[in-house]
């Protein structure tokens, strides 16, 4: 089997506008969650945006397309590049702005307005990076609600593993901050009130967030031959789908525990083989419940968990790919980074509380999206 190289990261946070800085404040504890009011007719809530605006979907795409290359000593053009960048909101923002100037004077509203609505479509992203880069090879554009970050990695580790390319720039971005985004979860009772507690007992909800991780992969051949600098490996990965409710997990954890096992035997590893996981951990009570039980089912007592959407938000489809991000900061630096706004334990895990030194081997990364959708991407040194 090929074996699938991390050679650049480019990212993007409420934590900071580059992989360095966000990480850094990470270890520090430090939150970019602030309490927030970008559109008049909504109460303020607790956000995790990067400026004092929501942000617009394509400037983060090309700054993070950037600093990937930038990171992994690429320079385009690259023709023979797959491109694979998913989203779950995508241009979301657009949409409502457009329905707004439509509905609030619809007799004179001119076609022209329109402008080129091609340009909104959901993959669309997905080209316009292409075209950024000169590729002009397979482009994906997963959506799979909060699993399309690992998704996305995980289909383009495939298009490696398969020969069908030996090089790919590949994650997630996400601008969901719109008012339908956040009037829609707040009818849910999703969104927390104060700030966005994993796995705490006293959790309140999920904090939206905005953000972009992408990364360049490559085959081993191909990292070895240009001597690039390698973060880790791409082992395996798992996807299922519950098949049960729209937005409740299925309450036995039944099909994500089959994504991890499916993971598992992809990356020819044991549950004991796990050194650390990075869990979904949305602070919502449904997903921390479930995602807890199946961690303690499947995995010796004491493996390292932590959730980093108390620091980032949650960013939705680009969730697990800023978690991704994250794993393979703490293999090379061999640091467990903290789950922040963790106080009181109502589950029986070991929560790093704290940022730590530790020998960091395996990683699991876990995303659970709306609909069922299970995630799993195992990362190793």
């Amino acid at each position: 089997m090929v074996k699938v190289y991390v050679t650049g990261i480019g990212l993007v946070s409420a934590l900071g506008g580059s992989l360095e800085d966000s990480w850094q404040n990470l270890l520090a504890g430090k939150s970019g969650i602030r309490l927030h009011q970008p559109f008049p007719e909504l109460t303020p809530f607790p956000l995790g945006l990067i400026g004092q605006q929501p942000s617009e979907l394509t400037m983060l795409t090309q700054m993070v397309v950037i600093s990937a290359l930038q990171d992994s000593g690429l320079v385009p053009p690259l023709a023979d590049c797959a491109v694979v960048i998913g989203s779950s909101r995508s241009y979301q923002a657009s949409w409502e702005i457009l329905a707004r100037q439509m509905y609030s004077d619809a007799k004179n509203f001119p076609v022209s307005s329109f402008g080129n609505w091609l340009d909104t479509l959901p993959h669309i992203n997905a080209i316009a990076a292409a075209r950024q880069i000169g590729a002009s090879g397979t482009v994906l554009a997963p959506m799979a609600a909060c699993a399309t970050g690992i998704w996305s990695i995980a289909q383009a580790a495939l298009l490696i593993q398969t020969g069908q390319c030996q090089q790919a720039i590949a994650g997630a971005v996400e601008a969901p901050i719109t008012p339908l985004t956040l009037a829609g979860f707040q009818q849910m009772g999703a969104l927390a009130k104060t700030g966005a507690y994993p796995f705490d007992l006293h959790r309140e909800g999920l904090v939206l967030g905005e953000g972009a991780a992408l990364f360049v992969l490559e085959s081993a051949e191909l990292a070895k031959q240009r001597q690039a600098k390698v973060y880790g490996e791409i082992l395996g990965f798992g996807l299922t789908n519950d098949a049960y409710h729209s937005n409740s997990p299925e309450p036995e954890g039944k099909s994500a525990i089959a994504a991890i096992k499916q993971c598992l035997k992809r990356s020819c590893l044991s549950p004991a083989d796990i050194d650390y996981i990075h869990a979904h951990g949305t602070a919502t009570q449904l997903n921390d419940q479930m995602e807890s039980m199946v961690i303690q089912r499947l995995f010796p007592q004491g493996v390292a968990v932590s959730s980093t959407k108390g620091s980032t938000g949650h960013t939705l489809g680009a969730s697990g790919a800023l978690g991704v991000a994250f794993s393979l900061m703490a293999l090379k630096h061999q640091i467990l980074p903290p789950c922040v706004g963790f106080q009181q334990p109502e589950f029986d895990l070991e929560i790093v509380t704290a940022a730590r030194l530790s020998k960091i081997r395996q990683i699991l990364c876990l995303s659970f999206g709306f609909g069922g959708q299970n995630v799993a991407i195992a990362l190793t040194r």
